[in-house]
């Protein structure tokens, strides 16, 4: 059930946090990674740490935020490694200001990385899912349930991505399309590390209120997309799946 030998992914913002964590538990469950970003040095460095760990991965730098190249990356993704199974929609930013103080292209730069992307890929990929079935899996996030003050332009983008999720699963379940979302809490990675920084006494309310204990590790990430990309979730679709160590479920 949790066996994706032979099944290729593509893993958007893959080359670092939980993006490489999710594309290296795909790998170590035998699955082909297109792992896609911008940062070339990120890219080489993630593709070097999957193939180093036993995974089969490529590179591919591309903004998923253009339309033209998006489409050209699924028809390469095909053309290399034969077909697409699963696509992983974890790309994305924040920019920390509050309402008042955020310019609308920032607004738009974050809507665009975190939620128009997800749509570019989906569409994109649809055809070739539809050949065979498929999964997709989009990255949201705490804020896609709760408001936080600092952070309204990524908070609507997850939020967002919640309700797109809703509406292409059950849109693409006649064609044996699972779509599913994962909301991670606070995990332990470049971005929340920045936010502990911003944010005043976020550490200690994070530790307070999360009945484990403790920040994610970008590792606790893996097993549900695993999960979420095999034949063990193939009944499961337009859910969203908290991993937080328990923070949601806290009054």
């Amino acid at each position: 059930m949790f066996d994706l030998q032979g099944k290729v992914a593509i893993v958007t913002g893959g080359n670092g946090g939980i993006g490489l964590a999710m594309a290296q538990g795909l790998a170590d469950a035998g699955a082909l990674i297109a792992v896609v970003g911008r940062n070339p040095d990120k890219l080489l460095a993630a593709v070097t740490s999957l193939r180093q760990h036993g995974g089969q991965a490529k590179a591919y730098g591309v903004d998923v935020c253009d339309e033209a190249a998006v489409s050209a990356l699924m028809t390469q993704v095909v053309h290399d490694f034969g077909r697409l199974d699963i696509l992983l929609n974890n790309a994305g930013i924040n920019i920390r200001k509050p309402v008042q103080d955020l310019a609308l292209s920032e607004w738009q730069a974050v809507m665009d990385t975190n939620l128009t992307s997800a749509f570019l890929c989906s569409r994109a990929a649809y055809p070739q899912l539809k050949n065979q079935g498929g999964k997709v899996i989009n990255i949201g996030s705490m804020t896609s349930i709760f408001g936080a003050s600092f952070a309204p332009a990524y908070s609507a983008s997850k939020g967002g991505i919640v309700q797109l999720t809703r509406a292409m699963a059950t849109a693409w379940a006649r064609d044996n399309i699972q779509v599913n979302a994962i909301l991670p809490g606070w995990i332990d990675t470049e971005l929340t590390q920045k936010a502990r920084l911003d944010v005043n006494g976020l550490h200690e309310r994070i530790l307070a209120r999360t009945p484990a204990g403790r920040w994610g590790d970008p590792k606790d990430l893996a097993g549900i997309a695993v999960f979420l990309a095999g034949a063990a979730s193939d009944f499961i679709t337009g859910t969203a799946i908290p991993v937080d160590g328990g923070y949601s479920v806290q009054a």
